[in-house]
């Protein structure tokens, strides 16, 4: 589909006659006709280099197979990587005659709609019942928790997930209440299980209670590498950012850890900054109109200071001040002190309703972002006085610091801003600091534009 691509391309830019024959684009530089055996390495190069960053994104894993949206979002990803590599590197080797720059956009569009069209009827193949039973793996639980229900009821719930649940096996130190009842089958006792994973064919074997002796699982991670059965742990004893457990051994003993975070390296954060400071100016710019117009409405019905400068809490525990547009009155915190925002807050300006519903109390905040103190995108900062106790209070709390706090999150987009739940908004900060990619920065800032969830 790529070589199609690149090769319908070359077609509709120097054969079909659709596109002026002048001599800036037809010809190379000596006035000769473009011929395809000029292009034929090129097509070559630009066939495996976007097979090789398909590799590189595991778009070929047998993970991904049944996961159309998945894949589709490393097949778009890919190919404008591709896009700019090419171009990069065609500029970069001169190659002789120069490559035009319009069949290069050319190949970006025709090879994107031509993977996509496979795509799409090839994973409307891979959904027949006898094709996707083959691809996906089948799984049994070892004991039950409530985490093993989470993952069970995913499973089962969302048909392309790349597994077949066939059902649980009590763990020896299993309470009756421990069983998911009616939610999974009991393929029989513990002591047959040896029996069991040879007759149900089992290709995963999942532990889910760690409270079985040592000596158990053990045993248990011996008999799954004799049937070549894979086994997995559900860990319960880390309740957070799981993902980034890695295995390491120091003089041959082996240590489970925290890697560190994807903020944590260097490139990502520099990449990260290059996009707060060109986005920043960007949104400087474009909001200079808006900011002064809501502060001439803002003073009109309050006089006083348009801005407003609130301690916040930033990166490793670093206050910093904050810009706002008011939105509220000027003595609004003179009784009852620091509190949240509440819907209809009877302290808030009636343009300050307007401003808080479509986020434009934020906009001056983009200053705070080109000084290094705030990011486009990351947890929200919250006042100090207010999350003292939060710490105590919210599992896994502080944890959100471990990045720059942003304009927008992805709690934020999920509808979790104001007089929200708090430890549920953690939970999405948190997913958001493992699982960071400038593409999730570019999707959550444009979901914060479509979207106004809660916005009080």
């Amino acid at each position: 589909m790529i070589l199609s691509g690149l090769l319908l391309a070359f077609w509709l830019r120097f054969s079909s006659g659709l596109i002026p024959r002048t001599q800036t684009w037809w010809t190379s530089g000596d006035g000769s006709t473009i011929r395809f055996n000029d292009y034929r390495l090129l097509i070559g190069i630009g066939t495996a280099i976007l097979l090789a960053t398909f590799i590189k994104q595991d778009l070929y894993q047998r993970k991904n197979l049944l996961r159309y949206r998945r894949t589709t979002k490393i097949i778009v990803q890919s190919s404008f990587t591709w896009l700019i590599a090419y171009l990069g590197l065609s500029l970069a080797l001169k190659f002789d005659p120069p490559i035009s720059r319009i069949y290069v956009l050319l190949s970006f569009v025709c090879s994107l709609g031509a993977l996509l069209i496979w795509r799409y009827f090839f994973q409307r193949f891979l959904h027949l019942g006898t094709v996707a039973r083959g691809l996906r793996q089948r799984v049994v639980f070892i004991g039950w928790n409530e985490k093993a229900a989470r993952l069970a009821s995913a499973i089962q719930y969302d048909s392309a997930q790349p597994y077949d649940l066939l059902g649980f096996i009590s763990a020896p130190s299993a309470k009756a209440s421990d069983s998911p009842n009616a939610l999974l089958k009991n393929l029989g006792p513990y002591p047959e299980l040896s029996e069991i994973l040879i007759r149900e064919g089992v290709d995963i074997v999942i532990l889910a209670d760690l409270e079985i002796p040592t000596e158990n699982i053990l045993a248990l991670t011996n008999l799954c590498e004799r049937l070549l059965v894979q086994f997995k742990v559900i860990p319960s004893y880390f309740q957070i950012m799981v993902s980034g457990l890695a295995l390491e051994t120091v003089s041959g003993v082996p240590i489970l850890g925290f890697e560190e975070l994807p903020l944590d390296r260097m490139p990502n954060r520099i990449l990260k900054r290059t996009v707060d400071i060109a986005g920043s100016i960007i949104g400087l710019v474009l909001a200079a109109p808006v900011i002064a117009v809501c502060g001439a409405l803002v003073w009109k019905e309050s006089p006083g200071p348009i801005f407003y400068r609130q301690v916040r809490t930033g990166r490793g525990g670093r206050n910093f001040k904050i810009i706002k547009l008011r939105s509220m009155r000027l003595d609004a915190e003179q009784v009852g002190g620091a509190q949240w925002a509440k819907k209809d807050d009877n302290r808030r300006l009636r343009i300050g309703a307007f401003l808080r519903e479509w986020n434009l109390d934020e906009v001056p905040q983009f200053w705070n972002v080109l000084k290094g103190e705030m990011s486009l995108v990351g947890p929200r900062p919250e006042r100090p006085e207010l999350i003292q106790n939060f710490q105590f209070e919210i599992p896994h709390y502080n944890s959100r610091l471990a990045s720059k706090p942003g304009l927008t999150g992805w709690a934020q987009v999920n509808g979790l801003r104001g007089d929200t739940d708090l430890a549920e908004r953690v939970r999405y900060d948190l997913f958001y600091l493992e699982n960071w990619s400038v593409w999730l920065d570019f999707q959550i800032m444009v979901m914060t534009l479509i979207s106004r969830k809660n916005a009080y």
